[in-house]
């Protein structure tokens, strides 16, 4: 018995280069995601960067939406909400975030650029791979790699400015934690997207593995029409129906970025850039047969069973996850819009618990930080409430806080010794905003003797 042909795994891959509708598509997202990367923290709003996450102060500035760590509820609700809408989209129509949007694959495509516009297309890059070194390999291969080092830096430079003003960046004004961050994100961009590529999809993207967990037979995949494309070849003696069929020109492989064959059914590789369905059209179109012998598809559509033109709605996990969503941005977008426009926080003074002031008063001391979350300065005062007589040490105090900024104020409260008996009391601070006459208040206690 002969044993079985054992392929080679190829080193590296060479996606050939396809055109069509759905390339132009991936096209279009791999401008729009970058556009939006690289040009989001040069945005201004009010004066200040658009988009700043200020781990330092642990403020986050978005388009004039301040959060602080007490809005941390907001993050979470992201994060919900991006993986269910992850968990909807691939139940519905399968892996379009890995093939068009996920930024491995946004940024292997913008390396496969660099490299054909430096070494040539798919043919010519596996030759000069293959060739033994020469001056003309090195510059090649050296300019390649130093196109991509200098935009993974790039790269790196722009993460590290949605934390930092990125105008500081661009003078170099950085530290050595701006410095690393630059170099790290940089030297990962590289790597994932320039050196391992289809590896990271194939081998480290745990996406692929639990995607099939969330197929159906009504999903969207992109699919071989076995029914139509069997037998393959040119010359082996066809039906009328099946002349319209495979002629195994192999394209569809040849452009697959991950290198696999699409003929060979659904496989976890597959990260459904549709790069396949522009090769098959094209041959088809050329051979005068109808487009879809590989296409969108699902596996209801696939056994012959009627389906419909999209994607079914009617499934229970697509209710539950669609239920969910809305639930989740309709309970976060109201708490966002009725959020209050401040935000104060009443720490006692630990190192004086009571003292008695000059007219016999008793006497609690207090630090208030009081957080404007709007674009604009605004004017607060504070009165307190909770005990008989009980008031500011100094009444009608005025807080001023300048947009989006903090101001801590230390004040002082004082009641009669009679209404204060020894022990805790609790007491509220009552903060007022004078711009828009809206009110917070927070409790805290009064140590009486």
């Amino acid at each position: 018995m002969s044993k079985p042909e054992i392929k080679p795994i190829p080193i590296k891959i060479h996606p050939r280069l396809t055109s069509g509708r759905f390339n132009n598509v991936r096209v279009g997202m791999v401008v729009l995601t970058q556009l939006a990367f690289f040009g989001m923290p040069w945005l201004q709003w009010n004066g200040r960067q658009a988009v700043h996450f200020n781990l330092a102060e642990h403020h986050f500035l978005i388009f004039g939406i301040s959060l602080w760590p007490q809005d941390f509820i907001y993050l979470a609700a992201l994060l919900v909400v991006s993986a269910l809408g992850l968990f909807l989209w691939t139940t519905l129509a399968g892996r379009l975030w890995c093939g068009y949007s996920c930024p491995q694959t946004v940024y292997t495509q913008i390396m496969i650029w660099i490299e054909r516009a430096i070494q040539g297309d798919h043919n010519a890059r596996r030759k000069l791979d293959a060739s033994p070194m020469s001056v003309g390999k090195f510059v090649k291969k050296g300019s390649t790699q130093a196109v991509m080092a200098a935009f993974s830096l790039w790269t790196g430079l722009t993460f590290v400015g949605y934390f930092t003003p990125m105008r500081e960046l661009a003078t170099l004004q950085m530290g050595p934690w701006d410095l690393f961050w630059t170099l790290f994100y940089g030297g990962f961009t590289w790597l994932m997207a320039g050196v391992l590529r289809e590896k990271v999809c194939l081998h480290m993207c745990p996406y692929a593995r639990f995607q099939g967990s969330m197929f159906d037979d009504h999903t969207l995949v992109i699919s071989y029409d076995a029914t139509r494309g069997e037998p393959r070849g040119k010359t082996q003696a066809k039906s009328e129906a099946q002349t319209k069929g495979c002629i195994d020109c192999g394209i569809c492989v040849q452009v697959c970025p991950t290198g696999i064959d699409i003929r060979n059914g659904l496989q976890y590789e597959c990260i459904g850039c549709a790069a396949c369905i522009d090769a098959c059209d094209q041959v088809m179109d050329k051979l005068k047969s109808p487009r879809g012998l590989i296409r969108y598809t699902s596996a209801e559509a696939l056994q012959g069973k009627p389906a419909k033109s999209g994607p079914s709605f009617h499934r229970p996990r697509i209710v539950i996850y669609s239920c969910l969503l809305a639930g989740i941005i309709t309970l976060s977008t109201t708490a966002l819009v009725l959020k209050k426009p401040f935000k104060v926080d009443v720490l006692r003074d630990r190192a004086s618990l009571v003292e008695q002031s000059d007219d016999g008063l008793l006497q609690n001391r207090y630090s208030l930080r009081v957080i404007n979350t709007t674009e604009q300065a605004q004017r607060y005062v504070v009165t307190v409430e909770g005990l008989p007589g009980i008031r500011m040490e100094k009444p009608g105090q005025v807080i001023e806080v300048d947009p989006a900024q903090t101001e801590t104020v230390p004040v002082r409260v004082q009641v009669e010794p009679e209404s204060a008996p020894r022990g805790s009391h609790r007491i509220h601070f009552v903060i007022r905003s004078l711009n828009d006459d809206v009110s917070i208040r927070e409790k805290s206690s009064f140590i009486g003797e």
